[in-house]
C-alpha cells in the first residue's frame, strides 16, 4: 500500500488518505465492543476453574488445569490485542488529524537538535505520509495476529478437549485403570505423530513422487483432514506474514506472545489462589501446615470466600454465640476417595443402596476424627450433607459447646491420608474460635 504525496493545498475535507487499509473501520468497531467483554472473559474462566477444580481428583485436575490455561491464553491474547489495537488506531487517527492540519509535516529545521540527530530522525521517521502508512499497517498486523492467535489457541482447547474426552471414554472400556492425563498424552501421539511423519516424507520424497502414486495421494488426503480440523499452519494469516517477514521471526513472535499470554494466565490463577505470594511479605510468619498459631478465614462460612478458600472444614464463625458448633468437612475427591478405596474396598460391593450408603459413610467418619481442645470427641456424629454456598457434598455434625468457658477453643479434624503417607503426618486443621 503506497501513499501518494499530497500537496499543501490538499481540502480539509480529505480526513483519511485514500490508500488507508480498508478494514480501519471494521477493526475498531470490533476492538471497541470486544475490548470490554474480553477484559472480563478471564475474570469468569478463573471463578469456573475454581469451581470444579475441587470436584476432582489430581489426575483430572491437571487435564482441567491445561484447558482452562489454553482458554485463559487466548481469552488474555483476545483482550490485549483489541486493547492494543485501539491504541495503535488511535496513535493512527492523531497522525492522520496532524496531517490534515499540517499537511507539511515536519518542520526539521526548526526543531533544536544537532545535524546527527536530525539525520538519525528524519531517516527512521521518512515522509509524513509513510509515517501514517506504517502506522496504519502496524494496526492491521496486530489485529489480524492476535485474532489468528486467539484462533489458535481454542482450536488447541478444543483439540485437547476431544482427545480428552475419546481417552477417558477409551479408558472406561479397558479392564485396567488408566489415569486421564495419560489417556490425554497417548491421545495427542496418536494424532500428531502421522502429522509429524507425513511432514517429514513431504520435505523428503515430496519432489520425487509424481502425481499418481498411492504415497502421494496419501499424504494429501493426510493434509487435507488436517487442514480441515485446524492443523493448517502455513496458510491463513500466519502464512501471508510468514512470507513477507520471514517464518522464523513470525514464528517466534506467535510463539512468544502465546507463552507469555499463557505463562500470565497460570501466574494469575497462582495468585487468586494464593494471593500472599504477591507483594513483599518474605518476614511475614507463614507456616507450611495448619497449625494452631493459624487462623484462617477459609475456616469461618461467614468469612470465606465460597471460589477461592480452599476446600477445608469450616465452622459458622469464629465467634460463637449459640450452643451448638456447626462443622462441615468438605468430601475432597483427590484425597476422600483414595483413602476409601483403601480402607473401604467391601462397601461399594453391598447390594443395599441403604447400607452401602451407610458403610460409606462410617468409613468416611473414620478417616476424620475431630478433638476439642486436645480431648477425643467420643460422641462425635457425621451426616451426610452439603455446603450451601458450593453445592458441594460434604460431612455435618453439630457439636454441644454449651459447657465450653469463655475464651480461646480449637477444634481440630484430621484429613484423609493420601496413598503412602504415614498416619504421623496427616494434616490436622485446627480451627480456633472464641465463646
Amino acid at each position: 500500500m503506497t501513499l501518494s504525496d499530497r500537496p499543501s493545498s490538499a481540502t480539509q475535507e480529505e480526513k483519511i488518505p485514500p490508500h488507508t487499509t480498508p478494514t480501519w473501520e471494521v477493526e475498531l468497531l470490533i476492538s471497541g465492543v470486544a475490548v470490554f467483554a474480553m477484559l472480563q472473559l478471564p475474570g469468569w474462566l478463573n471463578d469456573r476453574m475454581l469451581f470444579l477444580l475441587p470436584r476432582f481428583d489430581d489426575s483430572w485436575r491437571a487435564s482441567l488445569i491445561l484447558v482452562f490455561s489454553y482458554s485463559m491464553g487466548a481469552a488474555v491474547i483476545l483482550a490485549a490485542t483489541f486493547a492494543l489495537h485501539l491504541l495503535l488506531r488511535a496513535y493512527w487517527i492523531a497522525l492522520v488529524g496532524m496531517h490534515s492540519v499540517y499537511p507539511e509535516g515536519i518542520r526539521w529545521e526548526r526543531l533544536r537538535m544537532g545535524p546527527i540527530e536530525r539525520e538519525v530522525m528524519q531517516r527512521r521517521n521518512g515522509d509524513f505520509a509513510e509515517m501514517i502508512e506504517r502506522a496504519d499497517n502496524r494496526a492491521s498486523i496486530v489485529f489480524a495476529m492476535g485474532v489468528t492467535l486467539a484462533m489458535t489457541l481454542i482450536s488447541l482447547t478444543v483439540f485437547v478437549v476431544g482427545l480428552f474426552a475419546a481417552g477417558i471414554g477409551i479408558a472406561t472400556l479397558l479392564p485396567w485403570r488408566v489415569l486421564p492425563e495419560n489417556a490425554l498424552l497417548i491421545g495427542i501421539a496418536v494424532v500428531m505423530v502421522p502429522l509429524f511423519a507425513i511432514n517429514r516424507l513431504d520435505r523428503w520424497l515430496g519432489a520425487r513422487l509424481h502425481a499418481g502414486s498411492p504415497l502421494r495421494r496419501a499424504m494429501a488426503a493426510g493434509f487435507g483432514l488436517y487442514a480441515r480440523v485446524g492443523f493448517a499452519n502455513k496458510g491463513g494469516v500466519l502464512g501471508v506474514l510468514s512470507s513477507h517477514h520471514g517464518r522464523w521471526r513470525v514464528q517466534a513472535v506467535a510463539t512468544a506472545a502465546i507463552v507469555l499470554c499463557l505463562f500470565g494466565a497460570m501466574y494469575g490463577q497462582l495468585v487468586m489462589r494464593t494471593p500472599e505470594r504477591l507483594g513483599s511479605y518474605a518476614w511475614f510468619p507463614q507456616f507450611g501446615k495448619p497449625g494452631t498459631h493459624v487462623v484462617d478465614i477459609a475456616y469461618y462460612d461467614d468469612q470465606r470466600d465460597p471460589l477461592r478458600s480452599p476446600a477445608v472444614p469450616f465452622i459458622q464463625s469464629a465467634e460463637i454465640d449459640g450452643n451448638y458448633l456447626r462443622l462441615l468437612v468438605p468430601y475432597r475427591p483427590d484425597r476422600d476417595e483414595a483413602a476409601m478405596r483403601a480402607n473401604c474396598a467391601a462397601a461399594p460391593g453391598i447390594a443395599s443402596t441403604d447400607a452401602r450408603a451407610v458403610a460409606m459413610l462410617r468409613c468416611l467418619a473414620a478417616l476424620h476424627p475431630a478433638t476439642l481442645d486436645g480431648k477425643p470427641l467420643a460422641d462425635l456424629r457425621y451426616d451426610v450433607g452439603s455446603d450451601a454456598r458450593t453445592e458441594r457434598p460434604a460431612l455435618v455434625s453439630m457439636i454441644d459447646v454449651r459447657a465450653l468457658a469463655a475464651g480461646r477453643h480449637e477444634l481440630a479434624i484430621a484429613s484423609s491420608p493420601s496413598p503412602g503417607e504415614k498416619s504421623d503426618s496427616t494434616t490436622v486443621w485446627i480451627i480456633p474460635f472464641w465463646r
